[in-house]
C-alpha cells in the first residue's frame, strides 16, 4: 500500500490527488490522507512565487508530520495581477517523495472586477467568490473556476491536470 498525505482536509483537493494518482498508477494500490499543515504564506498569496512556495511548504510541513508516506502534496491556490490591472487565478502543485520531487502549475483564468476590488480589501478569493456569487464554502466545492465556467470545469478537474503534471519526474525517474 502506497501512502499519500495530501497537505490540507479540502474535500476537493484530496478527491483531485486521489484521482490523479489511481490515473498515473494503475496498478497500485494507494491510502490518502488529507491533514491540515501550514503553508506559511499569506492566506491569499498575492504572486506565482509566493504560491509557489506555499504548495512547496505545505509538502514539506506534510512530510514533517507524517515522515512515513510515501508521497507528500501540497497544492496552493493564489492570484497574481498583470501590467494590464487584471488578476489571474492560479494554482501551484507540489509533489515530493524521499528521493523526488515535482512541481506543475495549473492554467489560470481572469477574475471578474467585482472579485479584484474585494481582493483589494483583502479579502480573500473562496470568501469573495461566496459574497459575490451568494454561495457558501465554495473553496471546498466547485471554487471559482467552477462558478465562472458554469461547473464545465470544477475546481476538482481544474487540479488534477497539473497534478498528473507534477508527477512527470515520478512516472520517468530514469530522466530526472
Amino acid at each position: 500500500m502506497i501512502n499519500v498525505v495530501i497537505a490540507s482536509q479540502n474535500p476537493v483537493k484530496v478527491k483531485c490527488t486521489e484521482k490523479a494518482f489511481s490515473e498515473v498508477f494503475k496498478e497500485e494500490a494507494f491510502a490518502f490522507n488529507g491533514i491540515n499543515v501550514p503553508s506559511n504564506v499569506s492566506d491569499q498569496p498575492m504572486s506565482d512565487l509566493e504560491t509557489l512556495l506555499g504548495a512547496r511548504n505545505r509538502a514539506k510541513n506534510a512530510q514533517s508530520a507524517k515522515p512515513n508516506a510515501d508521497y507528500w502534496v501540497g497544492i496552493e491556490g493564489g492570484i497574481a495581477e498583470t501590467d494590464e490591472g487584471e488578476m489571474l487565478a492560479f494554482a501551484w502543485i507540489s509533489i515530493i517523495s524521499k528521493h523526488q520531487k515535482g512541481e506543475a502549475r495549473t492554467a489560470s483564468f481572469t477574475l471578474p472586477p467585482k472579485i479584484v476590488e474585494l481582493i483589494h480589501q483583502g479579502i480573500e478569493l473562496g470568501v469573495a467568490d461566496d459574497m459575490v456569487f451568494n454561495r457558501l464554502n465554495s473553496k471546498q466545492s466547485n471554487g471559482a473556476v467552477g462558478i465562472l465556467t458554469h461547473d464545465l470545469i470544477d475546481r476538482a478537474e481544474y487540479y488534477r491536470p497539473a497534478i498528473i503534471l507534477a508527477l512527470i519526474p515520478f512516472i520517468n525517474p530514469e530522466l530526472y
